[in-house]
């Protein structure tokens, strides 16, 4: 691929990340950075580069990456990342023509299945695929790594919350036994209190001396 087609790439990704809502989940919009990084998946032997034409002007674009055999599987599939038509080519058959050279690639290289991800908001060429047979195959979630970071710090582990609960479980216990004791020291002292309180009034009555007595000379 000449440079001239590796900038035609530059100039359709960078349209279809503006024309996308969350067109950094595509590609940079750093013109040298996104140079590089397709210049990388030119180069690649397990890589998928096509650009269609339309009146010698390019018009739309295909990137992919054959993926497997695996640990997990040992069939080969075809991924697509990317699959865009400037908005004015759009209707003369461009991502059908494209979409055919897809295929006969996968026969030919042995792929099992074809995979494909649109650019998210593109409800055309999600109605597109629809009609050319792919279906759903999974949903996936993004979320940025700050943000990601930010949720894990905020998210205590229950394990770490459990066991801040059971600590000021233990503190208030511990102040219910020493209440407790307290109480039970005061009362012991209350009761010491009355029985020494008895034995003194005892005491005292004993030695009185009766009033029935008489003294005799």
């Amino acid at each position: 691929m000449s440079s001239v087609d590796l900038e035609d790439l530059v100039d359709l990704c960078l349209q279809a990340r503006a024309e996308s809502g969350v067109g950094r989940q595509l590609c940079s919009d750093d013109r040298g950075r996104l140079r590089e990084h397709l210049s990388v998946l030119v180069a690649a032997p397990d890589g998928l580069t096509l650009v269609a034409t339309c009146d010698g002007e390019p018009a739309g674009l295909v990137l992919g990456r054959l993926l497997g055999p695996g640990l997990m599987s040992d069939t080969v599939v075809l991924s697509l990342d990317a699959v865009y038509v400037r908005p004015q080519q759009r209707r003369r058959g461009l991502g059908h023509a494209m979409l055919q050279a897809v295929a006969e690639l996968a026969e030919t290289t042995g792929v099992t299945d074809v995979y494909a991800a649109p650019l998210p908001g593109s409800r055309g060429m999600q109605r597109f695929l629809a009609r050319l047979g792919f279906a759903p195959a999974a949903a996936h979630r993004v979320v940025s790594t700050g943000a990601l970071l930010r949720r894990l710090a905020l998210d205590v582990p229950a394990p770490a919350r459990r066991g801040g609960t059971r600590g000021l479980e233990d503190l208030i216990e511990r102040r219910r036994r020493a209440r407790a004791r307290a109480l039970d020291e005061e009362m012991l002292a209350r009761q010491a209190t009355a029985s020494m309180s008895m034995q003194v009034r005892r005491a005292v009555h004993n030695r009185r001396p009766s009033s029935s007595s008489t003294t005799t000379s």
